[in-house]
């Protein structure tokens, strides 16, 4: 059995009254002993349920696999506040930072990738006055992972994640600008590894591409696979052995960013 981490142990979490059944989001804990740096796992699921089987679980096995200890977030999704996803994701960066690890990342796939760039680009520096001592540490991940991921909500959208996600402000010009990841990436945003299949006709492969530029044109390092063949939601990908080839690529590159053995 893996130890369940509530994200919130002595209080519901923020935004809980529009989805409370969901009060309390949590991390199911992959634990590798004596490793330095860890990584919280965000599964996809259009911001309406998550591939946890797929795209969470196996994923932590993974990154053990490299010596690296993985944190699979159940956070909360439709309905709910359209800010209650990122509180987690940045909840359990700094969940995961207060356990004493030298470096934190976060990786994700399809909307789980859109959190992942959300809390990569929407991050806080933490409040040094506040009664939680979690809260005072920042929410910055040292890098970021995502996944055939969707970034635009304006150019090449996947329209459920969008409805999903915002609701009844999935048409408001101001709340698609602030969830276009594209649009918020600064020279501050952390290292990224992208990877996506051409083939994708769910989440075009458009979005990872736009994210890219995004990065390029900040200086930001990033490192960008593109298969030509797979459809969305492959996980680790053991049917396509080429589009597996992100898993070592991905290792590798976390190894060289400071992550694992």
């Amino acid at each position: 059995m893996h130890k369940l981490i509530p994200l919130w142990r002595d209080a519901l979490a923020p935004y809980t009254a529009e989805s409370p059944e969901q009060a309390q989001p949590s991390l199911t804990e992959y634990r590798v002993e004596d490793s330095a740096c860890a990584m919280v796992v965000c599964p996809g699921g259009g911001y309406e349920m998550k591939a946890t089987d797929h795209e969470g679980y196996p994923i932590a096995e993974m990154l053990n696999e490299a010596g690296i200890s993985a944190y699979v977030l159940d956070y909360r999704v439709s309905p709910c506040h359209y800010l209650a996803p990122v509180t987690d994701a940045l909840r359990a960066i700094r969940v995961v930072r207060a356990m004493g690890y030298g470096k934190v990342g976060i990786l994700g796939f399809s909307a789980g990738g859109h959190l992942t760039c959300s809390a990569a680009t929407m991050y806080g520096p933490g409040d040094p006055n506040a009664d939680d001592p979690i809260e005072r540490l920042s929410s910055r991940p040292d890098v970021f992972v995502p996944c055939y991921p969707v970034v635009s909500l304006y150019a090449y959208p996947h329209v459920g994640s969008r409805l999903k996600l915002l609701g009844a402000n999935a048409d408001d010009p101001a709340f698609l600008r602030r969830f276009s990841i594209e649009l918020n990436v600064t020279a501050d945003t952390p290292p990224a590894f992208i990877w996506h299949t051409a083939a994708d006709d769910c989440v075009p492969v458009q979005n990872s591409l736009l994210l890219a530029g995004a990065l390029a044109a900040k200086g930001v390092p990033f490192e960008l696979h593109i298969f030509p063949d797979g459809p969305h939601g492959l996980g680790l990908a053991p049917e396509y052995p080429d589009v597996a080839q992100w898993v070592p690529l991905c290792q590798g590159w976390l190894k060289r960013m400071g992550f694992g053995r």
